[in-house]
């Protein structure tokens, strides 16, 4: 059975299904996004606080205390089971579209990539190689970006099936 490009074929009740669980998932991750800029406000150094804590820092608006190797496991636990489904979700739905097989490719697997890099990269930055912290930036902005590109392509996909995506 050929998946590739059926999505236009589909009843418009599913296309309308779809395109209201990718809005709803995009409320879901944006909500967790909200939450990560909060805790780290999206640089290198709020990173490193947030998991390394900031005791050391007698000028600290706000104490950070290093987390717990079960907070961390559970933390990294809890994302990568989540977002590794929530890619897989994304990617058969856009397999599903009519988008060059490149895009398509590249899309269906950075994310996981990304969520190695990101969340193996938290494992690593609270070892204490602090480095690390830029590549949980760029990989966690890659990851934002892919899942952004994927909903937009799904849901004008399943609007507006006789058109190609891209």
């Amino acid at each position: 059975m050929e998946i590739r490009g059926v999505m236009a074929s589909l009843p418009h009740k599913f296309r309308l299904f779809v395109v209201c669980f990718v809005l709803l998932l995009n409320v879901g991750f944006f909500t967790g996004f909200s939450f990560v800029r909060v805790t780290t406000s999206l640089n290198s150094q709020g990173i490193q606080q947030n998991y390394l804590g900031n005791e050391d820092d007698e000028n600290a608006e706000v104490m950070h205390f290093k987390k717990s190797e079960q907070e961390i496991l559970t933390l990294i636990h809890n994302h990568v089971l989540s977002l590794s489904l929530i890619f897989f979700i994304l990617g058969t739905l856009l397999y599903m579209c009519q988008v060059p097989d490149r895009l398509a490719s590249f899309l269906m697997f950075e994310p996981f990539l990304s969520l190695l890099l990101t969340f193996g990269g938290i494992y690593i930055l609270w070892k204490g190689v602090t480095w690390f912290k830029y590549v949980i930036m760029v990989s966690g902005f890659a990851m934002v970006l892919s899942l952004i590109l994927m909903s937009v392509l799904v849901i004008k996909c399943c609007l507006y099936p006789q058109n190609k995506v891209v």
